[in-house]
């Protein structure tokens, strides 16, 4: 989604040319380009998929939509396995229409978790739960601390389900560093990416995830946060950004590239 101007073939031919061992892919477009077509073209490329983003939306009340949410992510499970990352990241889903109960809303997530952990696991993929900054708890995701993640996480087995650790929702959280040591004591954390937090957000605020360097986040710091937990998986950069989308996207991966460099090495 950093550079998803770019096709997938020209995404693949940009990580290549510049190095990138993997990539973190969004369903929509392998979807549009074919998820067998997708894996074949980044396999043979020598690529890594480090993930699959996103599954999740589990908080509807309806049960024909809890039913449609469950096959979505079963789908989810299977494109996940055929393109090779052992890895589904979730959003987990904001308050129903009318509803005003957070809690109610979690214990729905657990209830699928419950559901989509086994068929996950029998497919060599783990879900990872996302925690959202709070200001998306309301339309998007009701999860929106570690903490709250691991909560839903420990209720099943560490292969099953764990967390997505992304420096943009969870920066400003004091408590943050102590819950990723939580997380790698139980081997939960499944991915890290990072974003930068700038100011002022967009109207909507969804694409305000900024380059790395551009804002107000420590990437060394919380780097090695993780790293002390014993994560010693990929790292990847999401940055939902209309500015960086209107630029040319290999020019915005090479800065991508250099700016990771630059900010975590």
């Amino acid at each position: 989604m950093t550079v998803k101007q770019l096709s997938m073939p020209e995404l693949v031919e940009a990580c290549v040319a510049l190095e990138v061992p993997g990539v973190g892919l969004w369903r929509e477009p392998v979807q549009s380009y074919g998820v067998e077509a997708t894996a074949k073209l980044v396999r043979d490329a020598g690529l890594t998929v480090t993930t699959l983003c996103r599954g999740g939306f589990f908080t509807a009340i309806d049960p024909d939509a809890r039913a449609h949410a469950l096959a979505d992510n079963r789908r989810a499970i299977d494109e996940a396995a055929t393109l090779g990352t052992d890895t589904l990241v979730l959003v987990s889903g904001g308050l129903p229409p009318g509803s005003k109960d957070l809690h109610g809303a979690r214990e729905r997530i657990a209830d699928a978790l419950a559901e989509l952990g086994p068929y996950a696991e029998s497919h060599g993929v783990r879900l990872a739960i996302e925690p959202l900054h709070p200001m998306f708890a309301a339309d998007r995701c009701v999860v929106s601390t570690l903490a709250q993640a691991l909560d839903l996480a420990e209720r099943f087995p560490a292969h099953q389900v764990g967390v997505t650790v992304d420096t943009y929702h969870i920066w400003w959280d004091d408590t943050a560093p102590a819950q990723i040591a939580r997380a790698g004591t139980g081997g939960r954390i499944h991915t890290f990416q990072l974003a930068d937090w700038t100011t002022p957000l967009p109207e909507g605020v969804l694409n305000g995830r900024g380059q790395i360097g551009d804002g107000a986040i420590d990437m060394r710091e919380w780097k090695s946060y993780v790293e002390a937990a014993g994560y010693t998986g990929p790292i990847e950069v999401e940055l939902f950004n209309e500015e960086l989308w209107a630029r040319d996207g290999r020019e915005v991966l090479a800065e991508t590239a250099r700016r990771f460099v630059e900010h975590t090495a």
